[in-house]
């Protein structure tokens, strides 16, 4: 098991569940340290039901995790699969996101162990599943945030501008805009003019609204620029927040708890059913899986009739 890239509340519970299901068919488990670092570099430590006790309520991982870029060179790739024959691994459970998903992609060319991947990021954009371990509690997090600083904009009549994560994609801030009842959600997918901004807030003051919230991803651009030019447009006071990390950390929500355990249930079966190079997902409410080739190269749609509902309940 191996848990690269950026953490994911879950990750921990994900963990718990792979080892006991995995120690309940016979099967032994070791977790490489430090993400594709501890996979290159022999680290790793044997798990049982006891030593991943009391884990499941925390956020990060216990294996830790850091960015590899050494792990894109052919050379290393092939020395992780030299790594992974001496250890007489089987079977590799990557828990990750996209970019971890791709990672055990290179690998599989190079190896026979049979790969399998638990889909775990807030960002919620792997391909094949509706849902990944991690996104419900990011959600809720931010959510939580903005719950209280949409109090200090109605006190003082502001426009807050929030910030939350998602360099590439918009799942995190769609939901988030839409569960805080957002003004205007900006997201990298749709592109939004700060003049149709700014007409959206007049309308709103016009009809007695002198406070505001405004959801925007990190990959829209410079938020600050965005608060300022807003600012120098309209006579409102406009301020920016950035939720930042805190989106990773935190205990995981019960949702994202029951995913490690369906996701990992479902892992730990193909491993034995001698079934590799695949994604395990959620769709339509039922626990399945995709070939790894395909999560990684199609790009998971997002439903942009989200952003109507979201104008159409901001009114």
């Amino acid at each position: 098991m191996v848990t690269p890239g950026g953490d994911a509340p879950g990750m921990n519970a994900a963990i718990r569940a792979v080892t006991r299901i995995a120690h309940s068919r016979g099967l032994q488990i070791i977790g490489f340290e430090r993400g594709w670092d501890g996979l290159l570099t022999n680290r790793h430590q044997h798990l049982t039901p006891r030593s991943v006790g009391g884990i499941i309520q925390l956020g990060g991982t216990m294996l830790h995790t850091s960015r590899c870029p050494e792990f894109k060179r052919p050379e290393n790739v092939k020395r992780a699969a030299e790594i992974l024959a001496a250890n007489k691994v089987d079977g590799l459970v990557v828990i990750g996101g996209d970019g971890s998903f791709k990672g055990a992609l290179d690998l599989s060319r190079e190896s026979s162990t049979l790969m399998v991947g638990i889909p775990a990021t807030i960002d919620n954009d792997v391909y094949g599943t509706d849902e990944t371990i991690g996104f419900d509690t990011a959600v809720n997090t931010a959510v939580a945030s903005i719950d209280k600083i949409r109090d200090t904009a109605i006190s003082h009549e502001r426009i807050f501008i929030v910030e939350v994560m998602g360099r590439q994609r918009g799942f995190l801030a769609l939901e988030v805009g839409l569960s805080v009842g957002a003004e205007v959600i900006l997201i990298p997918e749709h592109e939004c003019a700060i003049d149709q901004v700014v007409e959206v807030l007049k309308r709103n003051a016009q009809k007695g609204k002198r406070a505001g919230i405004i959801v925007a991803a990190e990959g829209v651009g410079d938020t600050r620029k965005i608060a300022e030019e807003i600012a120098k447009k309209t006579d409102f006071e406009v301020r920016l927040s950035i939720v930042g990390y805190a989106q990773r950390g935190g205990s995981p929500t019960a949702r994202s708890r029951l995913l490690a355990s369906l996701f990992a249930e479902k892992a730990v079966d193909l491993l034995v059913q001698g079934q590799g190079n695949r994604v395990v997902g959620l769709q339509n409410g039922v626990v399945t899986s995709v070939e790894l080739k395909e999560t990684c190269e199609k790009e998971k749609p997002l439903d942009l009739r989200l952003l109507e509902l979201a104008e159409m309940l901001s009114i």
